[in-house]
């Protein structure tokens, strides 16, 4: 159902509708290629056909404006950490007049929908990071656009064989995701490791899988390009100095890797057009 960048294809969303569907679900932004689903159209959609609309914004909470008073969506959830704010509390937005059976038998809390103490300081911390992540929100969010349009750069200038994959237009400012070819992403993080860089080839859920990327999959990349993705995230605390050792690390792993495949080896040999 994913177009080549990752957006969700409307047509084939609205066929797959049927008399007992009840619920769409669809995240508002891509966690491992950043691509940003056009939520207004799909809401529209969920509206048209009276089903309830729920979007995962973890991603784009304090990287998207949203207004969920304007937003077509009947549910939103988010995470306090991915803005900097306390791990282990979220929040989910319920528009009013939408109805749904308690989370978890027990106490009255959380108006009797999830019972068990409150994190009252996670809570209040998530409050205040997320006050802190919207102000001056369009200054951070070019700031963050242009560090990550400059590694993009970058990297596309001097490492050759590259696929940056998600839309580059449509997409979390601070989100990279990028496939290098002839080598397999875990060589990358391991390297990566030792110079005290973090990164991942995937999303943190299947940090502990060998397998490709089913997003990079999905959107049609072959195997062997899928496995040497390489997804790193920048922040408001990142810099432009910090994006250049990151680029020449990368410049002197990417080739220590590749003049160790077979492939690349046979790749140039063979004149290494694209």
């Amino acid at each position: 159902m994913w177009m080549k960048n990752g957006f969700v294809k409307l047509d084939e969303l609205e066929k797959a509708i049927k008399e007992t569907t009840i619920l769409i679900s669809i995240m508002y932004a891509n966690n491992e290629i950043g691509t940003i689903e056009p939520i207004e159209k799909i809401g529209t959609i969920a509206k048209k056909h009276n089903i309830i609309f729920h979007t995962d914004a973890v991603q784009a909470i304090g990287s998207v404006a949203i207004d969920v008073t304007k937003l077509p969506v009947d549910l939103l959830s988010m995470s306090s950490h991915k803005f900097h704010g306390p791990k282990g509390v979220g929040a989910l937005y319920v528009r009013k007049g939408i109805k749904f059976d308690k989370f978890m038998n027990g106490g009255h809390q959380e108006k009797n929908k999830r019972a068990g103490t409150e994190n009252v300081a996670g809570i209040v911390g998530m409050g205040k990071a997320i006050e802190l992540a919207y102000e001056n929100f369009e200054q951070h969010k070019n700031d963050l656009t242009k560090l990550r349009d400059y590694y993009f750069e970058q990297v596309t200038k001097k490492i050759p064989y590259i696929k940056i994959n998600g839309d580059t237009e449509k997409r979390l400012p601070g989100n990279t995701n990028i496939s290098f070819r002839f080598i397999e992403g875990e060589g990358l993080l391991l390297n990566l490791d030792l110079k005290g860089i973090c990164a991942s080839s995937g999303s943190a859920c299947t940090s502990g899988s060998l397998d490709p990327s089913h997003v990079l999959l999905a959107i049609g990349l072959p195997h062997e390009i899928a496995h040497g993705s390489l997804r790193i995230s920048f922040s408001k605390y990142n810099t432009k100095e910090e994006v250049d050792i990151i680029v020449n690390s990368l410049v002197e792993i990417v080739q220590k890797l590749r003049d160790m495949s077979p492939l690349y080896e046979k790749f140039i040999e063979e004149g290494g057009n694209q």
